[in-house]
């Protein structure tokens, strides 16, 4: 296969901490996290405005790389399925994808609500939702 490689954007500075802290997903939250981007990435928020839903991806990088099974929602009464049909943190490549809402900019942090990622979690990329193309059976 061929090498992939990712960098990281930017850090969220979040205040879950440890595994217990975060919810399962970034929607049964309203806690407010930031997100620090590298400076030399800072010219790609152009156009992003307050009020936006965006997407986030991060490095869950205290995952277990090598789960490749898990019960939905850590929940042991429900049938074990492949992590590529749940959304277990643990996976082969650990990227999350959360909705979130941008709440403010300051040059390069971005305050968003809805991120369930712990305190320095990586961030490899972030891109707008659009009711054109996200919503199922919209063409």
């Amino acid at each position: 296969m061929a090498e992939t490689n990712i960098i990281p954007v930017g850090m969220v500075s979040s205040p879950f901490k440890e595994r217990g802290d975060a919810p399962r997903q970034g929607r049964l939250t309203d806690e407010l996290s930031k997100i620090t981007i590298c400076p030399e990435f800072a010219d790609a928020l152009l156009g992003l405005s307050e009020g936006d839903d965006i997407f986030i991806f991060c490095w869950f990088n205290r995952s277990d790389r090598s789960v490749l099974q898990a019960h939905p929602g850590g929940d042991e009464t429900r049938p074990i399925k492949g992590v590529f049909a749940s959304r277990s943190p643990n996976r082969p490549n650990p990227v999350s994808l959360t909705l979130v809402k941008l709440v403010k900019i300051e040059r390069n942090i971005l305050t968003v609500r809805g991120l369930e990622a712990f305190d320095g979690t990586p961030v490899v990329d972030i891109k707008p939702y659009s009711e054109e193309f996200d919503i199922p059976g919209t063409e």
